[in-house]
């Protein structure tokens, strides 16, 4: 029979993991084989950067937080050696990252994720890594909202300065008569 502390901290450990992926808004997963202390180092600072969080963590110990928290779906994942990128302030980031970090060591792959509470097949992880950031999506909506006010603003400058030199010339005719 196992120890009641060894099994307390293990509950522990799952409680922790289940808050985890409650408060963030993706999870990928990935498989890391193949990496060198070196890439996974470089890797880590990138992503402390962007405040997301690495860790490898046991499957079983995220099976049992994703049935606590309710996700289910996504035991296909769940399978070899996985590491796992939990984006808190971004859904977009993580996947972002790490998919310039595939492409330029030609090691890894993603597995999947869970992105707002839903699980994502890899191929939709790819398609959320390829969206803009967040920052990027509001300058093209205030870019969109101000070109019309822009547009009328310059059709009525024209306006004003075609009229304006019109008057003007009439008026210098005048004072030269």
């Amino acid at each position: 029979m196992a120890n009641a502390k060894i099994l307390e901290m293990k509950a522990a450990k799952v409680a922790e993991v289940a808050d985890k992926i409650k408060s963030a808004k993706s999870v990928i997963l990935f498989d890391y084989r193949g990496l060198t202390v070196a890439e996974d180092t470089a890797l880590r600072s990138e992503l402390r950067k962007e405040n997301i969080e690495y860790v490898v963590l046991k499957n079983h110990c995220v099976r049992r937080a994703l049935e606590a928290i309710g996700i289910e779906g996504a035991d296909d994942m769940l399978h070899g050696t996985n590491a796992f990128a939990f984006g808190y302030d971004d859904a977009v980031t993580p996947a972002r990252i790490l998919k310039g970090f595939i492409k330029k060591a030609k090691k890894c792959e993603f597995k999947g994720g869970i992105v707002e509470g839903k699980v994502s097949t890899p191929n939709e992880v790819e398609a959320i890594a390829d969206l803009p950031s967040r920052e990027v999506l509001i300058a093209r909506m205030l870019g969109s909202m101000l070109s019309p006010i822009s547009g009328l603003a310059i059709v009525l400058d024209q306006i004003a300065k075609k009229n304006g030199s019109e008057d003007a010339a009439p008026a210098a005719e005048t004072a030269e008569n």
